[in-house]
């Protein structure tokens, strides 16, 4: 890819990111991640309908006259995108490849985050951290991470969750909201409750509907995109497309099912389908 070519592919996809940030997702984004808490703001005079309990008693005596105590949220969070580039996110049976995809959400979580005044960080794992970009805030800040997303070229093809999670635990010491962007080719171990327990977690699932059946082709050669391992397969036989349909729905029910179990709100995207309407969906779960 040229750097004019990369240029224009993140222009391209910040317009697209800021105009859903800042239009469909601007509300919920801020109902859906809290703050901290409340923070005192100031004293103002009591009005009819004020919460009674927030009267500010000292001062009333002093004045003679009922004031309430004013409280503001304190708003700002750390958003951690905790982002799979292992080698199956490299798949696409349509116009777009998984990585495309998950760089796109990664683009609009980021655009509604800073449009809340939250800080963004980046987490780049597969069998290993691979990159770390610490929690910023601002537009620069963010179209970096894009250019990061679009030209990344991973250094392993495996998959291993854990040390991305135990990574984001070691190096974000404070409470963060945490959205981990994978297809899920992996399997979880305890690190996720660790993670879950200390950290804000949700998760969204790409895959590409390609991957959950076989094409009926006769003998086929399929390279795992991870291991590099290759092996032969009678793609005609209706036992055999079955069973990898089983496995790979297994696996993925089996990883969504962990995810449950330690309170991560999850979505599923599909490569081709609406994004925006999981995302949606994810908000609304919070």
């Amino acid at each position: 890819m040229t750097t004019e070519d990369l240029l224009k592919k993140v222009h391209r996809i910040e317009i697209k990111a800021k105009k859903l940030s800042q239009e469909v997702f601007a509300g919920q984004y801020h109902s859906a991640f809290k703050g901290r808490g409340m923070t005192f703001s100031q004293v103002r005079e009591y009005i009819y309908g004020d919460d009674i309990r927030n009267i500010d008693w000292n001062v009333t005596a002093r004045s003679n006259h009922p004031y309430i105590k004013v409280y503001e949220e304190e708003r700002e969070l750390t958003v951690m995108l905790v982002i799979d580039v292992s080698g199956s996110t490299l798949f696409g049976s349509g116009n777009a490849l998984k990585t495309e995809v998950i760089t796109e959400i990664a683009a609009v979580l980021s655009f509604s985050a800073i449009h809340n005044n939250d800080k963004v960080g980046v987490i780049l794992f597969s069998d290993k951290v691979e990159k770390y970009i610490p929690p910023k805030k601002g537009s620069s800040h963010i179209l970096r991470i894009i250019r990061e997303l679009l030209q990344y070229r991973q250094e392993s093809c495996l998959t291993d969750f854990s040390c991305g999670l135990i990574f984001l635990n070691n190096v974000i010491k404070k409470r963060s909201t945490c959205f981990l962007i994978t297809d899920c080719f992996g399997r979880f171990d305890d690190s996720l409750q660790i993670v879950a327990r200390k950290h804000d977690m949700c998760a969204v699932l790409v895959n590409d509907a390609k991957e959950y059946e076989l094409p009926e082709m006769g003998m086929v050669q399929f390279k795992d995109t991870e291991t590099g391992q290759t092996l032969w397969i009678d793609t005609d036989s209706r036992a055999t497309r079955e069973a990898f349909a089983m496995e790979r729905r297994t696996r993925e029910e089996e990883n969504i099912a962990k995810l449950n179990k330690y309170g991560v709100d999850t979505v599923k995207v599909l490569c081709g389908e609406d994004y925006i309407k999981q995302l949606t969906k994810l908000f609304a779960m919070r």
